[in-house]
């Protein structure tokens, strides 16, 4: 990319840079007194104490060195941000904590903690037990390190929540994106890579009744075994098939706009406080439901998500069937959009003629070099108007079928087009606009706020206006 997309990268980098980054910070009030101590270096003996205030929210000398730990600690090159980078990225986390507080933006506790054991069963298994967590984050005990967590986690989300409220009011007009494209040079117009369109056709192994009724069966014993008294976050845990809840228990907090399938959510909202509902069927196998709370629109529930099996009679009867659409289509008795349209028994993708959209762009195109690495192992070796052998796939939920992939056009590397590449162009002018007003907002908040930044950090060279010169 050329300087304006260098300039769109470098800029989303420190906006993101909060997300991946868990820091040791603390939340003070007046009656609160932040002890020193003295931290020895190799080159130099420091003072940690508090070297920066935004709002009631202060920053420790130590917490910089603990975001490059962080940092460093996920893979990540340190070598390049420097230590009033890093501040002032610190600084714009707790501006934007402090304002989503004064905003009433709404984090719950509940929210909070279902993150928290999503992470800590991460972690874990990253580390190896919650013993080996505690002692690299120099805690006394569980307990502790809980509550030290639970409070980075809840800044930090309150952080990314109010960043959303920042720029999901921002919308652009087709006139500005065309302006957008005008302003750039010629000779700095972004080069797009190579690209491809794909479609594929899915046949889903058919599952017996009988298999139905044992997942049936083991979802109704286990409703019964709740209401009797037993845990249902732990046999979420322990017995869900859902990737996505299963950790923390199988929560979720939803609202009539979350987009989950219709029928999860048809039960979910029909469901009075404390319910569980009947096992019921969806696309991704069957469920059973627990309302936790209903607040308003919104409610937090729980749910285990169980997966029939499929027998291997089924799993051939699918590979047969797709075989035999495959030679239709090499006969041109059919084409691959008719047979996808027709024959697969992926929703999604049918009614385009089996088209696979790309879920970063939302558009049917797929960038080589970023392309998912499973589809592109499937496609990389595949002629123009070639079609795929059957695939046996398996989802994140363990669910099998089997797929046809064929590339149906290919888009090779080329200078930025206005009506080629008018979505890519959308985006980047979308995401300079939300800069802006990312920068207009920390202005008129800096000067809204108490902030005060001591010692040598105030020769920083800030990116925003931080020392209110």
């Amino acid at each position: 990319m050329k300087s304006i997309n260098s300039r769109i990268a470098l800029i989303f980098f420190l906006l993101l840079f909060s997300s991946t980054i868990s820091r040791a910070q603390e939340i003070i009030r007046d009656s609160v007194v932040t002890p020193v101590k003295k931290i020895k270096t190799n080159q130099r003996q420091k003072i940690d104490g508090i070297i920066a205030t935004v709002g009631d929210y202060i920053i420790l000398d130590s917490d910089i060195d603990k975001s490059y730990l962080e940092l460093s600690s996920q893979g990540n090159s340190i070598k390049d941000i420097t230590r009033c980078q890093m501040l002032g990225k610190l600084l714009e986390d707790k501006l934007y904590a402090h304002q989503a507080i004064q905003d009433s933006v709404k984090v719950t506790d509940a929210e909070v903690k279902g993150m928290m054991e999503e992470r800590l069963s991460y972690m874990v298994g990253q580390i190896g037990s919650m013993e080996k967590v505690i002692k690299y984050y120099k805690k006394n005990s569980e307990e502790e390190f809980r509550s030290y967590f639970f409070d980075i986690l809840k800044e930090n989300k309150l952080s990314s929540e109010m960043q959303k409220k920042i720029v999901e009011e921002v919308e652009i007009t087709p006139e500005e994106v065309r302006n957008f494209f005008k302003s750039i040079p010629k000779d700095e117009l972004p080069l797009f890579g190579a690209e491809m369109e794909v479609a594929q056709i899915v046949i889903t192994p058919k599952v017996s009744d009988a298999e139905k009724q044992k997942v049936i069966d083991k979802l109704n014993g286990f409703k019964k075994e709740v209401e009797e008294g037993s845990s249902f976050s732990t046999k979420a845990v322990l017995y869900s098939k859902d990737p996505g809840s299963s950790s923390n228990g199988g929560y979720y907090k939803m609202n009539r706009k979350t987009p989950f399938v219709k029928e999860f959510k048809d039960v979910a909202f029909s469901l009075q406080e404390g319910e569980i509902s009947a096992p019921f069927e969806t696309d991704f196998g069957f469920h059973i439901i627990y309302v936790e709370k209903i607040k308003g629109q919104e409610i937090e529930l729980r749910h285990i998500l169980l997966t029939p099996s499929v027998s291997e009679e089924a799993l051939t009867a699918a590979k047969e069937k797709i075989t035999l659409i495959r030679s239709k289509i090499i006969d041109k008795k059919i084409t691959f959009a008719e047979a996808a349209r027709t024959e697969s028994d992926q929703k999604e993708t049918r009614a385009n003629g089996g088209s696979l959209i790309n879920p970063k762009t939302q558009d049917t195109r797929f960038e080589m070099t970023k392309m998912d690495p499973s589809l592109y192992s499937e496609v990389s070796n595949l002629k123009d108007d070639s079609i795929s052998q059957p695939i046996l796939n398996a989802d994140e939920n363990g669910k099998k079928s089997y797929k046809l992939v064929t590339v149906t056009n290919r888009i090779n590397e080329h200078v930025a087009d206005y009506a080629t590449d008018y979505i890519k162009i959308k985006d980047l002018a979308l995401k300079e606009k939300q800069i802006k007003a990312i920068g207009k907002w920390f202005d008129e908040k800096i000067k809204e706020t108490y902030i005060k930044i001591l010692g040598e950090y105030r020769d920083c060279d800030f990116t925003n206006n931080w020392l209110k010169k």
